[in-house]
């Protein structure tokens, strides 16, 4: 296996940047995953390592070798894509080893590679159907061993569990993460789920537009993110953003005050430059950090609640576009269309600059 290292890609189509420079390293064996929107360029991106894609500028490196003008099949990688490709008239076992035959492996060596895939994969009692005797499930399944015979140097995962439904996109994302696990292979996938993001990956790669907004681990980004974007993408369900303005600043504590929850001041402690009285901010805090017991105290009426079996959320201010979401954890009593009493902890919410979107800290 061997790890991946890209240095100022860009990637332009005509006179539209796609890539906007993009720095990365991805260690050997190491799961990443491109996360971000639709159009953020992640696919762009992948298939750019894969070289199904030329880079416009910028250089690639796969194990330390420039890849950056090599062909797809001399840079070591397999790509598994979102769609099967699966040849209907062949077999399980020979949708496999196609790729192998094509370029001229021994047949025992074919049936080796192709037996010990089905192994991991758990396809042997399946090699001598077709594509259409299989479920959804399976046949990502071979799509993914059509890749292990190759015995890439990183495995590409193209949005692979799109079209399954939500029980087999669960099971196939604990599969996959089996499979990194057993092979200790290099791994680039790629999704807008940021539930799998956030439990398939050792490092998330959140992109935006064409360029990195943040790179780290799952709980970094939920716990340090650097902006509200990422803060808002990563987390289900999603941050609440709450306008405030700054009402004092003294020493490290900086008081804002929240314009649409009652007038309600949060003091929070940040050690960089602080705002001028006045200044709009954004303070974000999370559905599942609500706690009635915290020291900030909010009151907001329920307009709808959700009851999910091991939590329930309320919804305030859902005619709006971004409601506000509170996660009730045992509260039981809450009824729409009343007063909800909650309150917050300071030290788990977040502050940003209301025009940039970057934190302050």
């Amino acid at each position: 296996m061997a790890g991946l290292q890209l240095s100022k890609v860009r990637k332009s189509f005509g006179s539209v940047d796609v890539i906007h420079g993009v720095d990365l390293t991805v260690d050997e064996g190491e799961f990443t995953v491109f996360v971000g929107p639709s159009g953020c360029g992640k696919s762009t991106l992948l298939r750019l390592v894969a070289g199904l894609e030329e880079a416009t500028s910028g250089n690639l490196a796969i194990g330390g070798k420039d890849v950056t003008n090599a062909e797809p099949a001399d840079r070591g990688v397999a790509m598994v894509f979102q769609s099967y490709a699966l040849y209907p008239h062949m077999t399980v076992e020979e949708n496999m080893g196609f790729g192998l035959k094509m370029t001229g492996h021994p047949e025992a060596e074919i049936k080796t590679r192709v037996g010990r895939a089905a192994e991991i994969l758990h396809l042997e009692p399946l090699l001598t159907r077709k594509p259409k005797q299989l479920s959804g499930g399976q046949r990502q399944r071979v799509a993914i061993g059509r890749a292990i015979v190759r015995q890439p140097e990183i495995f590409l995962f193209d949005e692979p569990l799109s079209n399954l439904d939500a029980e087999l996109r669960v099971q196939m994302r604990l599969e996959i993460a089996k499979l990194h696990k057993d092979l200790g292979a290099t791994m680039i996938y790629v999704t807008h789920d940021q539930v799998e993001a956030m439990t398939l990956a050792d490092k998330i790669v959140v992109l935006r537009a064409g360029k990195v907004e943040q790179v780290g681990s799952p709980l970094k980004l939920y716990d340090d993110p650097d902006n509200a974007f990422v803060a808002g993408f990563i987390g289900s369900p999603r941050m609440n953003f709450l306008p405030a303005v700054v009402e004092s600043s003294e020493g490290e504590t900086l008081t804002v005050r929240l314009t649409d929850l009652g007038d309600v001041k949060v003091p929070m402690t940040i050690k960089g430059q602080h705002p001028a009285k006045g200044a709009g901010l954004s303070l974000g805090i999370r559905p599942e950090h609500f706690d009635p017991g915290a020291s900030v105290k909010v009151q907001t009426p329920i307009d709808v609640i959700e009851h999910l079996g091991g939590s329930s959320f309320a919804y305030s201010r859902a005619e709006t576009e971004q409601p506000l979401t509170i996660e009730l954890r045992d509260n039981r009593t809450a009824k729409e269309g009343e007063m909800l009493a909650t309150g917050f902890d300071p030290a788990r919410a977040f502050l940003f600059d209301a025009s940039t979107g970057l934190r302050l800290r």
